[in-house]
């Protein structure tokens, strides 16, 4: 048996599967927003059901997500969790933005497929979005996670519904506008732009988010029934 295995099934006995979900919305959380941040540059147009053409980057796309799971985390965990995974996302991504900029600086082969020029552009302006996406997510998650668990308490645990969607949608508009402000500052996206592409990113999370509404009881149906079954 391998040591790496031994480490495996350690875990698998130390850990219950309550644990064992908070690693992995955790994971998932943290990969959302790095990755989220990767490919931000890449903009495309989403038709809305043959009513709305929307213009947006597709690391936006996904991006809601990241509230859909904190939110999950605040409500099994509280807020304490929920904080810690936010600042551990904010980590990671400093650890990626450290990595991106080193290798940035090392000169491409002249058979590199891709080459110094190539690189910096498509990797280039990471540091200026790592800035706005930071300071946006951490902030905004805060906002989320805070309105989330007062409405919990207000309601005493009822209406599930209304606090995943009324503290998301408070919190996206505040990430999305700040995000795409700090962007057409450094010049990134157009400033003459900026009302149209908040209006677009805001307006397509908001739809994301009630549609993910059924995911968001599905996933709390899930997590609560294993913890039942398995954690006696």
């Amino acid at each position: 048996m391998t040591i790496i295995h031994k480490i495996i099934l350690e875990m698998s006995i130390e850990l219950n599967i309550k644990e064992k979900f908070y690693i992995i919305l955790c994971t998932f959380f943290t990969v959302l927003i790095i990755v989220g941040n990767l490919i931000y540059q890449k903009f495309v147009y989403l038709n809305i059901f043959n009513f709305y053409i929307l213009e947006l980057s597709i690391g936006a796309i996904f991006y809601p997500l990241t509230f859909l799971l904190t939110d999950l985390i605040a409500e099994f965990y509280g807020k304490k969790r929920a904080n810690f995974c936010v600042k551990l996302a904010i980590i990671f991504n400093i650890i990626v933005v450290l990595i991106i900029s080193l290798m940035d600086k090392l000169e491409a082969t002249n058979w590199s497929k891709v080459d110094n020029i190539t690189f910096h552009k498509v990797f280039g302006s990471y540091y200026i979005s790592f800035l706005a996406s930071t300071f946006a997510c951490y902030i905004a998650q805060l906002v989320d996670i805070n309105i989330y668990l007062w409405i919990r308490k207000i309601t005493k645990g009822k209406y599930l519904w209304i606090r995943n969607n009324f503290s998301t949608a408070i919190s996206l508009f505040i990430d999305t506008f700040i995000v795409i402000g700090i962007m057409s500052l450094f010049n990134i996206f157009p400033f003459d732009q900026l009302r149209h592409l908040v209006l677009n990113s805001y307006s397509f999370k908001l739809f994301f988010t009630v549609f993910s509404t059924p995911i968001f009881y599905l996933a709390v149906w899930l997590i609560r029934l294993s913890i039942k079954r398995f954690d006696k």
